[in-house]
């Protein structure tokens, strides 16, 4: 994965917008954007960076300086989101933030900016683009995952088959996933039940179409480990074939999720090492 160095970069909200219940489009946009390096992958993100309140951060921010002479407590806060869209020409930046009534950090913040307000992020970064040599595509997410999936499905080559699995609480979060591909989107939905349980049932339940898939899988960091497991030990997916991460870990903050996401990882590939039934093909 390429993150840009962790230069803090100053833009300004364009506009924001309501796509679904349960998301805040933000637009941004100013000088600091030109030349911005996003386009390479569908699943570029950026770091924003949320000040402590009360906390005077001399100008420019500089995050490498201010946790050199700075206690820990007065470090600005991280959250990642990925780039819906990038319009390089008009030099906007879309990014979609899920959005819970009070809850979190992130989503009351986007709710309650306005035209005109400063956001402060460092990257992008980015590591995923899908391969126009596959023989076919899967994509599987929670809302986590949707900006990125839907800037890939706009990224798919003419006709090239993708089965799309999405899992939201409901209808009313669906949105418009235009592609030039030819793709099967399935839409989940949760309800009262566990992240992810839907999910994992549908991709399990889908019967593999032959030849080379090129995969991406996200969202909560529960159901990720057992579709990897999936895909990895069930199905043989190389791990060239496949992009797969832990977006975020349920009862922990994002501060605790990249803490202890090292160890997890460590547990992942020991997994993947432990002796696998037989291939279902």
């Amino acid at each position: 994965m390429t993150e840009r160095p962790k230069k803090v970069t100053s833009a300004r909200v364009l506009r924001t917008g309501r796509p679904t219940a349960h998301v805040v489009r933000l637009v941004l946009g100013g000088e600091e954007l030109v030349d911005l390096p996003v386009g390479e992958f569908t699943d570029h993100y950026i770091k924003i960076v949320f000040p402590v309140a009360g906390v005077d951060y001399p100008r420019p921010l500089d995050l490498a300086a201010i946790r050199r002479d700075l206690p820990r407590e007065h470090w600005p806060r991280l959250r990642a989101y990925t780039v819906r869209a990038w319009d390089a020409t008009a030099g906007e930046l879309t990014v979609d933030v899920v959005y819970h009534g009070d809850e979190g950090l992130a989503g009351p913040w986007a709710a309650a900016l306005r035209p005109g307000d400063e956001v402060l992020f460092i990257g992008p970064g980015g590591a995923y683009a899908p391969s126009p040599e596959a023989d076919w595509h899967l994509l599987a997410g929670d809302e986590s995952a949707l900006p990125a999936i839907a800037a890939s499905l706009a990224r798919l080559p003419v006709g090239a088959p993708a089965h799309v699995f999405v899992e939201v609480d409901g209808p009313a979060d669906e949105q418009p996933l235009p592609s030039p591909g030819a793709v099967r989107l399935t839409w989940l939905h949760r309800g009262t039940r566990p992240v992810g349980e839907a999910l994992v049932a549908a991709v399990r339940g889908l019967d593999f179409p032959p030849g080379a898939v090129h995969a991406f899988v996200h969202g909560e960091a529960a159901f990720v480990r057992q579709l990897r497991r999936l895909l990895r030990m069930e199905r043989g997916v190389s791990r060239e074939q496949l992009s797969i991460s832990g977006y975020w870990r349920q009862g922990l903050t994002d501060e605790a999720w990249r803490d202890t996401k090292p160890t997890w990882n460590l547990q992942i590939e020991a997994e993947e090492r432990t002796p696998a039934p037989a291939l279902l093909r």
